[in-house]
């Protein structure tokens, strides 16, 4: 298996950024990607008073999709999710034996209607830090509609930013090749229900793993489409991380591509076991490193 295709895998289990977006993007090169640009619509921070997030200013986003898409959304039916509006977890990356060379933070931006459908806003943000800063200059944000009652994706966009270069992708996800066009978009032909990494961390969240010890599903990183395959690992772990200690979850995640498991890598999400599930830490083990991400703080 090519080092790119691990990465990308990587980038799918830790979030599509951070530490496996930094593997991504280093072994990439010079590899076009789509050149597509949107901008920031009005109204879809416009929910009801009960949903808008404590703090409207770290929800904001600086860019999305078209007003045409995207509306003032009326009260959406409650999805059951355990998901908050306004939610900010921050994260701390360890590559190999560097510690903090990179920091993530995801957050639950709000809710409204996207192409008709109640659909959450989740947005994802990576660093790098000082010393892998002076060689990788790195700055990501990651923004993902996805369906509110089941987060399945409905679009998907990268902005990165590594080393000056910019690159904008709009990937607008379809099952049938029949859902509205959009000049902003690229259309990403997909398996219903697929999910992209910010969705597929929201979903593992959502599982009742007390009655469902594996789930299978899609997901698209934003270049390939894989099966990803979580399972709960029986017995709980307490681990410490900087937001402190915690009673966790060891969920086990196995990806095949095109069929085939990917043997020469693995990766592990903790899910704490509180109301909200918080993540806790996620790991990723590949050939040429390892990468860890623990849970600096939340709000």
């Amino acid at each position: 298996m090519s080092r790119k295709t691990t990465v990308g895998v990587a980038s799918v289990v830790v979030l599509g950024c951070a530490a496996g977006a930094f593997y991504w993007l280093r072994t990439r090169g010079q590899q076009p990607a789509p050149e597509v640009v949107s901008t920031e619509p009005p109204g879809f921070h416009e929910v009801p008073p009960a949903e808008k997030p404590g703090n409207p200013a770290a929800a904001k986003s600086t860019r999305s999709t078209s007003p045409a898409d995207l509306k003032r959304a009326t009260p959406p039916v409650d999805s059951g999710l355990p998901l908050r509006a306004g939610e900010i977890l921050e994260f701390t990356a360890n590559v190999s034996n560097l510690n903090d060379v990179a920091t993530l933070k995801l957050q639950v931006a709000g809710r409204g209607n996207f192409l008709g459908k109640s659909a959450w806003h989740l947005q994802a943000f990576a660093h790098t830090q000082n010393p892998l800063r002076m060689v990788f200059e790195l700055d990501d944000q990651f923004d993902s509609f996805s369906d509110a009652a089941t987060l399945a994706s409905l679009q998907y966009e990268m902005h990165l930013s590594e080393r000056g270069q910019k690159v904008e992708s709009i990937q607008r996800m379809t099952a049938t090749g029949k859902e509205p066009a959009s000049p902003e978009a690229t259309e990403a032909r997909v398996l219903p229900g697929t999910r992209d990494p910010l969705g597929m961390m929201q979903y593992l969240r959502n599982v009742d793993w007390t009655k469902t010890p594996e789930v299978r599903c899609p997901v698209y990183d934003g270049h390939k489409l894989y099966d990803v395959r979580a399972k709960l690992a029986p017995g709980s772990k307490k681990i410490s991380v900087p937001a402190g200690d915690f009673t966790t979850s060891k969920i086990g995640i196995r990806v095949f591509d095109n069929g085939v498991e990917m043997k020469d890598a693995s990766f592990t999400l903790y899910l704490a076991n509180n109301a909200e599930r918080t993540p806790v830490v996620l790991e990723a083990v590949m050939p040429f490193a390892t990468a860890r991400v623990e849970l600096l703080k939340s709000k």
